[in-house]
């Protein structure tokens, strides 16, 4: 089974502009997502569509391709990457990750974990969760949730907080009475599904909760769910930035 990591990179940023390019104790954002997935994959890519992110990718010696500017999600975006390394390499894949740019102390063992997943012929698109911790807001639309089936396939992704426990009247209760899980943003495709679920319209559950995976359950594509423990320090705002430095500085991260 080949295996081909994309990190999709965009320097247009309206909360963060030009965040995969922050320096992070000596390197850029950018580099150090590289650096975790090659460990890992034989074949890795940042995918972008701006120059001075590929200047970037070429001055530390990772592999880099350009892509067009209007892609609407990180998924569209692979899709490009994914026939341009092809064509490039003349090669062909049989799984994509899809690594997020912005988790620049991602485990490895989470990469290895997701991969994994395509032992089993039945998976056409794969993910992570972890379960919501104590001191985790479950009630944050910003940290979209998942209930899955007792085989691990997702039910369903929702910003909303689920299930419901009806049962439980004070919702600060409700964390100490059932585990709920936080979706992270990484996926991992065949390749041609990848090809298929780019090809589809928008639906009418992605429009409602602006969650591109709703629109693969709901043409009928099953996402096959591992869990982790580990948690992860995606960098949306400067002030996540100063967070993931100090934690560095400190140890806490590796």
């Amino acid at each position: 089974m080949r295996t081909l990591a994309l990190i999709p990179a965009r320097y247009a940023s309206s909360r963060f502009p030009g965040k995969p390019l922050v320096d992070i104790a000596g390197k850029p954002m950018i580099q150090r997502v590289y650096e975790r997935a090659i460990a890992v994959y034989d074949a890795c890519y940042v995918a972008t569509d701006d120059s001075r992110i590929e200047s970037a990718v070429r001055v530390f010696g990772g592999n880099v391709v350009m892509t067009a500017e209007e892609h609407q999600s990180g998924t569209d975006r692979c899709r490009e990457a994914l026939d341009a390394v092809e064509a490039l390499t003349n090669q062909k894949f049989d799984v994509v990750i899809n690594i997020q740019g912005d988790e620049p102390f991602i485990d490895k063992d989470q990469l290895r974990q997701l991969s994994m997943l395509f032992t089993d012929a039945r998976t056409q698109i794969a993910t992570l969760v972890k379960p919501f911790s104590e001191n985790e807001d479950i009630f944050n639309p910003n940290s979209p949730k998942v209930v899955m089936t007792t085989d691990n396939y997702a039910l369903y992704f929702t910003r909303s907080v689920i299930p419901y426990l009806r049962s439980i009247k004070e919702r600060q209760e409700w964390q100490k009475s059932h585990i709920f899980f936080k979706h992270l943003g990484i996926y991992a495709y065949r390749a041609q599904v990848l090809r298929e679920i780019t090809g589809l319209k928008q639906s009418t559950l992605e429009l409602a909760e602006s969650l591109e995976q709703l629109r693969w359950l709901e043409n009928g594509y099953r996402i096959k769910v591992a869990i982790t423990d580990q948690q992860n320090y995606a960098i949306d705002t400067p002030e996540d930035l100063d967070k993931v430095i100090r934690l560095y500085r400190e140890g806490q991260l590796k």
